[in-house]
């Protein structure tokens, strides 16, 4: 049976199921900030698809949006940590000093980048990786242009005093 949830309705759906659909994506990420994110926004696409959902299968449907969402999540942090992979210096080929060099500091980057808070490091993403303008991001992430500006600078900030290469 299809039908539009009252808010009530939809209150009791979320009060019942949000810690499970969170502890779910919690275990596939181990990262809590993300899985509290992603269950929410999992809750934000049964509220706006609402006349679409089917109530006795809803509980699969949640699951369903919330392994969705974390893969596209998961792909979009993949495509950043594989951008140095692919990546060579104005298409010449490196010394074995450089190489040795520049594989260092592939890695040091992956390693700052996850160790990033994890609202900066979404904002740094959509910019450098998606090139998002800070109004898209804003958009998109449910915040101001001030505070996206705000957490692209402390992202590069983190990055430029995680980076220093030893002297």
């Amino acid at each position: 049976m299809i039908r539009i949830l009252t808010q009530q309705e939809f209150k009791e759906l979320f009060d019942a199921n949000f810690a499970q659909v969170r502890n779910y994506l919690l275990f596939r990420s181990g990262n809590t900030e993300l899985a509290t994110d992603l269950a929410q926004e999992t809750f934000l696409k049964i509220w706006e698809k609402q006349a679409d959902i089917k109530i006795p299968q809803v509980k699969g449907l949640l699951y369903k949006i919330a392994n969705d969402l974390f893969i596209s999540n998961y792909r979009k942090e993949q495509r950043s940590f594989n951008f140095f992979n692919s990546y060579q210096v104005n298409g010449k080929t490196l010394s074995p000093e450089e190489e040795l060099m520049f594989e260092q500091l592939k890695q040091k980057y992956s390693k700052v980048l996850e160790a990033m808070p994890e609202k900066q490091r979404t904002v740094f993403l959509m910019s450098r990786v998606d090139n998002l303008k800070y109004n898209e991001i804003a958009e998109i992430s449910g915040i101001s242009v001030k505070a996206v500006e705000k957490r692209m600078n402390k992202a590069l900030e983190f990055l430029k005093l995680n980076l220093k290469v030893n002297e």
